[in-house]
């Protein structure tokens, strides 16, 4: 007989650090068995979307850029935070495909919604798919963005996921899902 598994019970939530980039909110929770934890602390962050762009030609669009966090530069797929104000995320990732690439699509595909650390972050990641895309633009960054737009045969995408080429997670999820999603 399997155990019910119930929620916690927030008793007290108060944001404890607020910048433009990053909220910290700290939780005081009540657990089933009764335990009070005072210092749960959760990141409050926006929805993220992110897109397999793929071209007419069956070239996969990938950008390439520094990551602070890890200190790498790293080959992913284009996406980015669902700006304030934005309540489609299609249309969120379409903008950020746009912008990162110059790339454009007709339709966006939605695939999955997923969460990468539902333990401490309260987003969701908008997974889509972006057939037939063009590029129509030149790039639209940030002042301190710098990315290089990088096609890779869509038959080269599973083994260099599988030999770690690709390793940002939220990327390897989606091109292995958008693979399954394409195969006859």
């Amino acid at each position: 007989m399997s155990k019910e598994i119930r929620p916690w019970k927030t008793l007290h939530s108060e944001l404890v650090f607020e910048h433009r980039w990053y909220r910290l909110r700290r939780d005081t929770v009540e657990l089933p068995t009764g335990q009070v934890l005072d210092d749960y602390f959760v990141s409050v962050r926006p929805n993220v979307v992110l897109t397999f762009p793929l071209t007419a030609d069956n070239q996969v669009v990938f950008v390439r850029q520094y990551k602070h966090g890890l200190g790498q530069v790293l080959l992913e797929l284009p996406g980015g935070v669902i700006d304030e104000g934005e309540i489609v995320p299609a249309d969120a990732a379409r903008r950020e495909l746009l912008e990162e690439t110059g790339y454009t699509a007709d339709a966006l595909e939605p695939l999955l919604q997923v969460s990468d650390n539902p333990t401490k972050d309260t987003n969701l990641i908008h997974y889509f798919l972006a057939r037939n895309v063009r590029q129509v633009a030149a790039q639209a960054l940030d002042e301190t963005e710098a990315i290089e737009v990088v096609t890779i045969p869509l038959d080269r995408v599973e083994e260099m996921v599988l030999r770690g080429d690709i390793r940002v997670a939220g990327s390897v999820a989606l091109c292995l899902l958008a693979l399954r999603h394409l195969r006859p």
